[in-house]
């Protein structure tokens, strides 16, 4: 094991240092930059210009700039922001817990409701309740998450009134309050199920499919002709063979709802990493692009291995 998790470390800081590239590559080509005349301010002389570029050191080569930046990192220091002269790793950190809580919750509750809805749909083929799930998981992929967002606040926002528009906290509450914490769940009741329903589609179609597969298996034949219950097939049958799957393609899927979340927590206005992104990405403030890109592709590598370590203790002979 502690072999392994060597390897899946060296791997990590492999493909940081890839990705660390190519992102900064990409970062430069793009057009126009934060210190362009007139978009810090209309009168902004070209010798303040070139003064600034010197502080931020943008005036040296840019392999020097990169490996700067690449031995900085290794310190944990991502830079100063552009727009707000904060220290990147501070602005980061401030808005990081509400994101991870927002997609660890929505990761949890998709593997759950994919998993109950899959199998359940499978044991009923052809009956009222696997077309309900058909129905439904085909709505959830074709659905845009930014479309269900304006639509869903359009209904329990401004029409019925019983959910907040944006935010994450009321005005006059004290903070560490019973009060506060219950009025940030309520805040994130339409983030998180959007998340939610948008991630449940694929997944419990391929929890279906993989379901129907395992009970034309000939173990399963012979377990029924032992007159073996359902609750007993479910947990020593088709469960262990779900789960290897499932786990690595939930694994996979945590770039696309990370990703997701640049978009919710604009619309919602949550001061989380991803509308810090957007709101960098406007402004063209590269040390904080940067520090997000890093850190987003850090804990989803981090995920992908946590998923490989799960799947090494549920079946040894895997690796």
């Amino acid at each position: 094991m502690i072999h392994i998790v060597g390897k899946k470390i060296i791997y990590i800081i492999v493909m940081l240092f890839i990705i660390s590239l190519i992102s900064f590559i990409a970062i430069n080509l793009a057009p126009n930059s934060f210190f362009a005349s007139g978009d810090l301010n209309p009168n902004i002389t070209e010798e303040s210009i070139v003064h600034l570029k010197e502080i931020y050191g943008l005036d040296k080569p840019l392999y020097v700039q990169f490996f700067s930046w690449i031995v900085n990192i290794t310190m944990l220091d991502f830079g100063i922001s552009f727009s707000s002269g904060m220290n990147v790793k501070d602005e980061i950190l401030n808005r990081i817990p509400i994101t991870l809580t927002i997609n660890i919750i929505s990761m949890v509750a998709i593997f759950l409701l994919s998993l109950y809805l899959g199998i359940k749909a499978a044991l009923n083929k052809d009956k009222l309740f696997d077309r309900f799930v058909g129905q439904l998981s085909l709505l959830s992929f074709s659905l845009p998450s930014f479309y269900l967002a304006l639509l869903l606040v359009l209904i329990f926002s401004v029409t019925w009134e019983v959910l907040p528009i944006a935010g994450l906290h009321s005005g006059g509450l004290k903070q560490g309050s019973f009060e506060y914490y219950t009025d940030t769940a309520w805040h994130l009741v339409l983030p998180i199920g959007i998340i939610i329903f948008g991630g449940i589609g694929s997944l419990t179609l391929y929890i279906r499919s993989l379901t129907l597969e395992i009970l034309k298996s000939d173990y399963i034949f012979f377990a029924r002709a032992r007159d073996i219950d359902t609750k007993k097939l479910l947990r020593y049958y088709i469960l262990p063979n779900l789960y290897p799957p499932v786990i690595t393609l939930l694994g996979l899927s945590l770039p696309g709802i990370i990703g997701g979340s640049v978009i919710l927590e604009t619309i919602f206005s949550i001061d989380g990493m991803g509308l810090l992104f957007f709101q960098s990405a406007l402004s063209r403030d590269y040390p904080v692009i940067m520090g997000i890109l890093i850190i987003g592709a850090f804990l989803t590598l981090l995920g992908n291995i946590i998923a490989d370590l799960v799947l090494l203790k549920l079946n040894p002979n895997i690796k």
